[in-house]
């Protein structure tokens, strides 16, 4: 482990944009229907079929999709891609000529060195110029096929180049500039935030039968995958949008057997329980962790089962809601919260009577969700058995992981 913290220089990528191709695609499925003839019929526990279909899945994008080297060129500058072999040759003959000028001081000397050096302008604005049509290129490109990455490269252009904190403040105050003393702060800090002490004991909730106990159909899975947003940083298995989306009926099929075995055994993969947290920087002192809110990044096919899960106990839930809930539920947006507003102070102008509003700002509440409750919540609400079940299952093993300077 380096003693400091920073971003590697170089990072080699999968080039999962080119799955937007309908050959690439193709492609894609056709490995990938041939890794799932392998698998053996008879099912087996959570964690091996997961094993073999999130290895397929990455082993066939990377056969499929070419690789990309990114990140920062020699001297730091990541805006060097015009820096080819005829820009360093003519940069080279300049200052050869210039040399030779210097020695000679002859006007023959003189003059070589002045078209060198015109020589090299030229080629140097019709490599910049050459990069900068591709770069347009590319965005025109990102925008139709991939707008996550559009907008993140958008917003690096217009803020810039960002400094990152290479030392952060520790429990008691002190300056910490060493790579361990950092990780081991930024855990202590979650530890802290993410496991509070005073919160009741998880419990697995008691077997039941309950209305919603069909196996998941495929329809279910596919529409959840369809409405996936691309763009969207994987977890801790490098699973991105596009490559769910990219299923013919196979993988898709592969992928409704993954969830039907973690909806029959009641358990999850490991990583489907594995969160990334990345802290985001909000304002103040860069160097205070608290400063920072926390994005947990989680498996793309895990949240595909969440998503199935969270519809059915949606049917169940959502007919037991009063009608003054309004947070995360359909319909009921800002807007309309605004315009409640709006027409209660009106009513309050009209007929002159007094307004009583409280408005409770719970500061990382999120962060504090007492998990040991929720299941004697939803048993109230109708969700037991073995949607009780799946449901407890995805907090049974969970675990975070920190990632910091990529």
């Amino acid at each position: 482990m380096p003693d400091r913290l920073g971003k590697p220089k170089h990072i080699v990528r999968v080039c999962w944009e080119r799955l937007a191709d309908p050959s690439v695609r193709g492609v894609f499925n056709s490995h990938l229907q041939e890794s799932f003839n392998q698998i053996p019929r008879e099912v087996g526990d959570i964690e091996s079929e997961w094993t073999m279909f999130s290895s397929s899945i990455v082993d066939t994008d990377i056969r499929s999709c070419d690789h990309k080297v990114s990140g920062a060129g020699r001297g730091g500058n990541p805006r060097t891609q015009w820096w080819t072999l005829e820009v360093r040759d003519a940069v080279k003959l300049k200052k050869e000529s210039y040399r030779a000028c210097l020695a000679w001081g002859t006007p023959e000397a003189a003059e070589a060195y002045r078209q060198a050096k015109q020589t090299t302008a030229l080629v140097v604005l019709e490599a910049k110029t050459r990069v900068w049509e591709e770069f347009s290129e590319a965005m025109e490109k990102d925008y139709r096929t991939a707008s996550g990455k559009f907008w993140q490269t958008v917003r690096c252009l217009r803020r810039g180049k960002q400094l990152s904190a290479n030392t952060v403040y520790g429990g008691g105050g002190e300056l910490l500039a060493l790579t361990g003393d950092i990780v081991g702060r930024w855990k202590e800090y979650f530890e802290d935030l993410l496991n509070p002490t005073d919160m009741p004991s998880v419990e697995e909730p008691e077997a039941e039968d309950s209305e919603v106990d069909s196996f998941i159909d495929q329809a279910e899975d596919t529409e959840v995958v369809q409405q996936l947003l691309g763009g969207k940083t994987p977890g801790v298995y490098e699973i991105r949008p596009k490559y769910l989306k990219s299923l013919d009926v196979v993988g898709l099929s592969w992928l409704t057997r993954l969830c039907n075995i973690a909806w029959r055994s009641g358990t999850v993969p490991l990583d489907w329980a594995t969160g990334v947290v990345v802290p985001l920087f909000k304002k103040g002192d860069q160097r205070l962790c608290s400063n920072y809110r926390g994005i947990t990044l989680l498996s793309l096919p895990g949240k595909v089962y969440s998503r199935v899960l969270e519809r059915r106990v949606r049917l169940l839930v959502e007919p037991r809601i009063q009608e003054e809930q309004c947070g995360f539920r359909p319909s009921r947006g800002t807007l309309d919260q605004l315009y409640t507003l709006h027409r209660v102070l009106e009513g309050s102008w009209v007929f002159a009577q007094p307004v009583h509003m409280c408005f409770v700002d719970l500061e990382k509440v999120f962060d504090h969700v007492p998990r040991g409750i929720l299941w004697a919540v939803l048993w109230v609400y109708g969700v037991r058995g073995p949607l009780l079940r799946a449901v407890w299952s995805l907090y049974n093993r969970s675990r975070s992981l920190v990632r910091i300077a990529s």
